[in-house]
C-alpha cells in the first residue's frame, strides 16, 4: 500500500480517543496516590517593555495514574519477573529498573478487538464488584462475533469509564477473574486492557493467587501487557469490535509504567 492509499485509508476512518482526560482529584489506586497533580508557577504576567509573556508549570503524576500501560517489571512472583527474570539489587535500583522497563515497550500498532461485557449482557454497566469470568468474556465474544488472534490487543468493556469523574464510586469497577485472564492468555495477546482501575477488582483475593490475580497470570506468567482507565463507551455505542490499535507508551527508563494515548481505528462502512 502506497502512503496515498493510506492518507486515504485514513481520510475514511473513524478514530476513537480512548484516553481519559488527566484532572487533579482523579480516580487513583491508593498506592499511587496522589496520581495527577498539576501546578502553573510560571504565568502570564505583563512587564513593561515586553509585549511576549510565558506560561509553565510543574508536572507531578504517578506512572500508574489515568490511562496507562503497565511494564513487565511493575509485578513479580517470589521476586522474578516476566521472562523468569529476577529481582536483584543490580536490576532493581533507587532510579528504575534495568531490566523490563516502560521504555523496552515497542510502539503498538496492532489489531485490537473489543469485548463488550456490559454490552452482551444488556446493560449500560456491570454491577459495582461484579467478577467477569471466562464464561462471561466467551459470552460476549460470541455474541458480537468477536475473534481472538495471537498478537491482538484485547480491551474488556465493563461500562465504568462512565463514572470516572467519581473518584471514589470508580474503585468499585468489576475486574476480571483468574479464569478470565487464563482464557484470554491462551491466546497470546500483546496485551489486554479494560475500563477499570487495575483490570482485576483490587478488593477480590483469589484463593491460589492472593489479589490482583490477572497481574499475575498476564504480566508474569505469560509477559502480556495490561492497559488500565481506558475509555470504551464510544467503540461500544458504535459496536466497534475490531480495529487497528495504536498506542504509544513514552520512553521513561527504568519505570514501571508509562501514560498512555490509545487510539482505534475504525473504517467507516
Amino acid at each position: 500500500m502506497s502512503l496515498t492509499e493510506i492518507t486515504q485509508a485514513l481520510a475514511k476512518s473513524d478514530i476513537y480517543d480512548l484516553e481519559h482526560t488527566r484532572r487533579i482529584g482523579d480516580p487513583i489506586f491508593p498506592a499511587h496516590w496522589p496520581g495527577f497533580v498539576y501546578t502553573l508557577h510560571r504565568r502570564h504576567e505583563v512587564f513593561e517593555g515586553q509585549k511576549r509573556t510565558s506560561a509553565s508549570g510543574m508536572l507531578v503524576m504517578a506512572e500508574h495514574s489515568g490511562t496507562h500501560i503497565d511494564a513487565l517489571s511493575h509485578q513479580a512472583i517470589e521476586m522474578e519477573m516476566a521472562g523468569l527474570v529476577k529481582v536483584t539489587s543490580k536490576n532493581q535500583t533507587e532510579r528504575g529498573f534495568l531490566e523490563l522497563g516502560v521504555e523496552t515497550i515497542k510502539p503498538i500498532l496492532r489489531r485490537g478487538v473489543l469485548i463488550d461485557v456490559a454490552a452482551s449482557k444488556g446493560v449500560k454497566q456491570l454491577d459495582a464488584r461484579y467478577m467477569i469470568s471466562e464464561s462471561d468474556l466467551k459470552e460476549a465474544a460470541t455474541k458480537f462475533g468477536v475473534s481472538l488472534q495471537e498478537g491482538d490487543c484485547v480491551l474488556v468493556r465493563t461500562g465504568w469509564a462512565q463514572n470516572f469523574g467519581d473518584a471514589t464510586g470508580y474503585l468499585q469497577a468489576p475486574g476480571v477473574d483468574a479464569s478470565g485472564a487464563r482464557w484470554l492468555a491462551q491466546f497470546k495477546p500483546f496485551l489486554c486492557g479494560a475500563d477499570n482501575m487495575a483490570f482485576d477488582f483490587p478488593e477480590h483475593i483469589d484463593p491460589e493467587l492472593g489479589m490482583l490475580p490477572c497481574h499475575s497470570i498476564l504480566i508474569v506468567k505469560n509477559s502480556i501487557y495490561i492497559v488500565e482507565n481506558l475509555n470504551l463507551e464510544e467503540l461500544s455505542s458504535n459496536s466497534a469490535y475490531e480495529f487497528t490499535f495504536i498506542c504509544l507508551p513514552l520512553k521513561l527508563n527504568g519505570v514501571t509504567g508509562s501514560p498512555v494515548r490509545p487510539l482505534a481505528i475504525v473504517p467507516r462502512k
